[in-house]
This record gives C-alpha cells, sequence and structure tokens, in this order.
C-alpha cells in the first residue's frame, strides 16, 4: 500500500456521535476533511450499560461490539462516498473503539490487577470496508505498565509543538487531559478529570437534551459552594501524573449519591457547579505546570464550543492566550479523530504511539492490532 491517506475515528466517552477524519501523511499530517456521524440512540443506551457492573455482561458486550463495528464501517463507507473515495486509496482506519472499562493502575490497583477495554470489532470494520483497520491502541501501553490514557499527546506533540513556545493544548471530551508541549521540547500530560461527563448526564437527566449548548443553562445558574467543594474533595485530584480516569469514577449515579448529602440544590445550579468544576480542575492542572513565560493555552474536543466554560477558563488563565485547535490548523471537534489516524499510521510505520512521560510506560511502544483489508 502506498497511499498517505488514513481514516480515524472517534467514539469518546460522551458517546454523542462517532468523528471521523482524513488525513494525509505524505508531508507530515495535514487534515483533508473532517465529518460526524449519529450514533443509534439504542446502541447509545446499551454501551452506556455496558459502563458500569450489570447482569449478563459478556452476552451484551458481544452484542454491542458486533453493533458499533457495523455502525462504524456504515459511517466510513458514506464518508467515503461523500469525498469520491474508494477503499483502495485509504492506507488504512485508525479505529478508537468505544471505551467500557478503564482500570489502570493507581494507588488502589496494582500493575497486574490493571485493565483497559475498547469494543467496536475491528474484524468486522475490515470486512466491511476492505480497507486495513488498526484497533486496540490502549492495551499495550497498559501492557508496558503505563496508563493507556491519553494517548493524544504524541500526536499533540507531531502536529502542534514549536520550537521556543509553551504551548497547552486541552482535550475537553467527556474527560478533560491536558498535553504540555513545553518550549524545550519535552512533553508531559494526563488526564485532569471529568470535562463535558457530568455536565452532559446532568442536562440529560433533568431536560432530556443531549448538552448545554454553550453552556447556556450553567450560565443561568450560580455555583453551589458546598457541592463544588465535595466534587473537588476527590482522590484524584491529589494524584500526581501519569494517570487517567474514566466514567467509572465519573458518572450520574456517582453525582446522584454526591447530591443525595446535600440539601436540595435548584437544577440549573447543579449545572452551574458542574460547568465550575471542570473549570477549576483544568486550570488548576495547567497552573501546577508552573510554565515561564508566554503561555498559549488551544482548547479541542467539545467543551471548546461551550462558552461558558471557555469564559471561566479564560478568567482563571487570564495570563495565557485561550484560543481553540482551529488556529493551528485541525478544528477542534476533530483533533481526536484525527489523532487516531494519525496513531494507524505511527503503527503501520513502526512508529512508537506513546508518550511514556504521559502514560507511565517503561519505554515508547507501536500500538494497536492490525487487521487487514
Amino acid at each position: 500500500m502506498n497511499s498517505s491517506l488514513y481514516i480515524g475515528l472517534m467514539c469518546g466517552t460522551s458517546l454523542d456521535a462517532i468523528d471521523i477524519a482524513l488525513i494525509d501523511t505524505a508531508n507530515g499530517c495535514k487534515l483533508l476533511a473532517a465529518a460526524e456521524a449519529p450514533l443509534p440512540g439504542a446502541l447509545r443506551k446499551a454501551l452506556l450499560a455496558l459502563c458500569s457492573a450489570g447482569d449478563n455482561e459478556i452476552e451484551r458486550m458481544g452484542q454491542a461490539d458486533r453493533e458499533l463495528a457495523l455502525a462504524l464501517a456504515e459511517a466510513v463507507n458514506q464518508f467515503l462516498r461523500s469525498q469520491n473515495l474508494n477503499s483502495q486509496q485509504i492506507a488504512a482506519i485508525g479505529s478508537h473503539g468505544q471505551t467500557i472499562r478503564h482500570r489502570p493502575t493507581s494507588p488502589q490497583r496494582p500493575v497486574e490487577q490493571a485493565y483497559t477495554l475498547q469494543i467496536g470489532d475491528p474484524n468486522t470494520l475490515a470486512e466491511e470496508t476492505g480497507i486495513t483497520t488498526i484497533a486496540d491502541f490502549r492495551r499495550r501501553d497498559i501492557a508496558a505498565s503505563g496508563q493507556g490514557a491519553p494517548l493524544v499527546p504524541a500526536f499533540h506533540a507531531a502536529v502542534f509543538s514549536r520550537a521556543g513556545s509553551n504551548r497547552v493544548i486541552a482535550n475537553i471530551g467527556g474527560m478533560a487531559n491536558i498535553t504540555v508541549l513545553h518550549k524545550n521540547g519535552s512533553v508531559n500530560g494526563y488526564d485532569t478529570g471529568p470535562g463535558n461527563v457530568l455536565m452532559d448526564s446532568w442536562i440529560q437527566h433533568r431536560r432530556n437534551s443531549e448538552y448545554d449548548r454553550d453552556g447556556d443553562w450553567a450560565r443561568s445558574g450560580t455555583v453551589d459552594t458546598g457541592l463544588l467543594e465535595k466534587l473537588l474533595d476527590n482522590p484524584y485530584y491529589r494524584q500526581t501524573g501519569p494517570k487517567s480516569t474514566g466514567r467509572e469514577h465519573y458518572n450520574l449515579a456517582t453525582l446522584k449519591a454526591l447530591l443525595n448529602t446535600l440539601p436540595p440544590i435548584p437544577d440549573k445550579d447543579v449545572q452551574a457547579t458542574l460547568l465550575e468544576a471542570t473549570a477549576v480542575t483544568l486550570s488548576d492542572a495547567i497552573k501546577t505546570e508552573n510554565l515561564e513565560g508566554e503561555v498559549s493555552l488551544f482548547l479541542c474536543g467539545g467543551g471548546a464550543y461551550n462558552g461558558a466554560l471557555r469564559q471561566r477558563l479564560e478568567e482563571k488563565l487570564s495570563e495565557m492566550i485561550v484560543e481553540k485547535t482551529d488556529a493551528l490548523g485541525i478544528p477542534a471537534n476533530a483533533v481526536e479523530s484525527a489523532a487516531f489516524a494519525w496513531l494507524a499510521y505511527a503503527a503501520l510505520n513502526g512508529k512508537p504511539g506513546n508518550v511514556p512521560g504521559v502514560t507511565g510506560a517503561k519505554g515508547a511502544r507501536i500500538l494497536g492490532a492490525i487487521y487487514p483489508g
């Protein structure tokens, strides 16, 4: 295969859609196109149910594994038609799959008990598209004693770093993570905690809306200091990196349990407080880096489009330039899918896909398993 075209697929913690990106690696990494495909409602519900323990899990996982792969394949095939491309023109698909459990090593979990699991059968995806598929990116890093996350910092470093400049890339998906691109060329980063996951879960629960557009509902409320203190009193925030987290710790059930320990709080105030918690944990993490000189913060992921959240970050990090990654050439909503296209390119070309300083792995590793088209 001589093609330099790669497709990346991302179905993140928010489970709001399938993100698709097409990149050209002929000279670096150039984003050619990006799109979004809907995730069927019944499938979304099944995937969410698998994020916590329940009955008949193996049977339900097996079904969802196939159903997600078929949805991903349909999205790819439709995307190819929209771009007037065929499968023979694509070198490979990089598919993140859907994380249903993420249990990395932690103070409570020894490395030999750590695991992570993403589904979305790559065999089916390769069969239905005819394109070589690279998947299961995270488990090699776990096997090398890493966190298996975040993986996007390697991509951020490859495409967004600039010598002599301090840059922070904040990816605000369901979870939030930062990549710190130091002006001396070093890279570090980690998951800072929840990004959109609690805000999305609350508005879905109370208003039957998928998400809080531009943070309007949060803007209408007032931060409840008691709830904020409870949200921030979490051992995760006291851990130093490498570290990563997921829906296992931040979900509607844990939020409800927290609310039950407090006097009743108006729904809109809960939403305002959840937004504030994301802003506080993200900005505090960036501040602890103690970066000297001018620092630019670039936002990506769905949270980059939440105007209320961006305003709070700008207020808390007033000394920094805050922009979306659009200013660096890749739209904020396409960065993660482009990253997994790049990770597929790295795998096929024998290049490491992790950053040991980020994940804590014993060394650089080629990530992903290859399923021929």
